[in-house]
């Protein structure tokens, strides 16, 4: 069991946490353009990152993630700013912790730390302890910030979700893991939902709390969330899900969740297991406000079966993990169809 931490403290305070909405998106709202990185706003926009914290703890937020998913050395040198690694990040989690530290309540500030873009040797030139060290680089700022927590998210490597651990426990700093299960059920190079809790757990302490966030639609990721809670019903499961289904619209994405239909998502990532519980792309304050509802207004109801959440949330985008062509797969093809 994980040492105590700022994260196992407030779960065991309210059972379930409510974790923010989509970074990216809402701050493209708010004038980011194409290309940008969200991370030079830390310096050059710090209001418009504070108002979006501002307003997703005003939405019932538990956890807040800085604005630094990017914020590695690799992300940052496409922009010219590998130099200011430690400065971007420690302002990152400064922004959050400001807003986190007038909110009246307990909210976590969580220091998200997002894949380098690069592939590790053997499939690329990135070597190990060249990751582990671009990762501590960037969490020692989000740590020097005040930052509570490495929220290590969105990855498809277990050999980089390992490095980024490792420069969590290097810097001092407990963490959790998710993975984008978004080719056929899986992460980019195979990553199976159910042995995402195996990835880690041999460092330090092991992640605080596992599980998955984008990917692609909502009803695809609370699949995920049945494999993970299904292989260890013990574990803190994180679930951050997009917002619907993403769709383009000419140039622009859109996302078809619904206020409504994130709430009904919220409900049975509940159901599913799931203790900690959020929105990734396309996920507004309007969207969180009613997942907070959603939650605080929770009847428990039996584990939902795939066909339940396909008959409420939408249909899947992919083949489940597991799917292998036999009978079930055919039937959800069809209802898919």
């Amino acid at each position: 069991m994980p040492t105590a931490n700022a994260l196992t403290e407030l779960l065991a305070e309210k059972g379930v946490l409510l974790a923010d909405g989509a970074t990216g998106t809402n701050l493209f709202a708010m004038g980011l353009e194409a290309g940008e990185a969200p991370e030079l706003w830390n310096k050059t926009a710090p209001d418009k990152i504070a108002k979006l914290h501002q307003d997703f703890v005003d939405a019932g937020a538990d956890i807040i993630l800085t604005n630094s998913f990017g914020g590695t050395r690799h992300r940052l040198k496409l922009h010219k700013a590998e130099g200011r690694v430690h400065e971007l990040n420690r302002r990152a989690a400064e922004i959050a912790r400001a807003v986190a530290g007038k909110a009246g309540r307990r909210v976590i500030v969580a220091g998200s730390v997002g894949p380098t873009g690069e592939l590790l040797i053997p499939l690329g030139a990135l070597s190990y302890e060249d990751a582990v060290a671009a990762f501590a680089e960037q969490i020692e700022g989000l740590k020097a910030g005040g930052a509570e927590i490495a929220w290590i998210e969105t990855m498809s490597s277990p050999d980089e979700i390992r490095a980024a651990a490792e420069a969590a426990v290097r810097v001092g700093l407990p963490y959790t893991c998710t993975g984008s299960f978004d080719t056929a059920g899986r992460t980019m190079m195979g990553l199976d939902p159910k042995d995402i809790h195996g990835v880690a757990g041999d460092i330090g302490d092991g992640p605080v709390a596992v599980g998955a966030n984008c990917g692609v639609g909502a009803s695809d990721i609370l699949s995920s969330l049945l494999d993970m809670t299904a292989a260890d019903p013990q574990a803190i499961t994180i679930v951050k899900g997009n917002c619907g289904i993403p769709e383009y619209r000419g140039a622009k994405i859109y996302y078809s969740g619904t206020p409504p239909l994130m709430a009904e998502y919220a409900r049975l990532a509940r159901d599913a297991g799931a203790k900690i519980i959020g929105g990734c792309c396309g996920t507004s304050c309007e969207h969180l406000a009613a997942m907070r509802k959603a939650l605080d207004d929770y009847t428990p109801r039996p584990r939902p079966t795939i066909e339940e959440i396909i008959d409420k949330i939408g249909p899947l985008r992919n083949k489940t993990a597991s799917e292998s062509g036999g009978d079930s797969g055919r039937e959800r093809r069809r209802r898919r169809g």
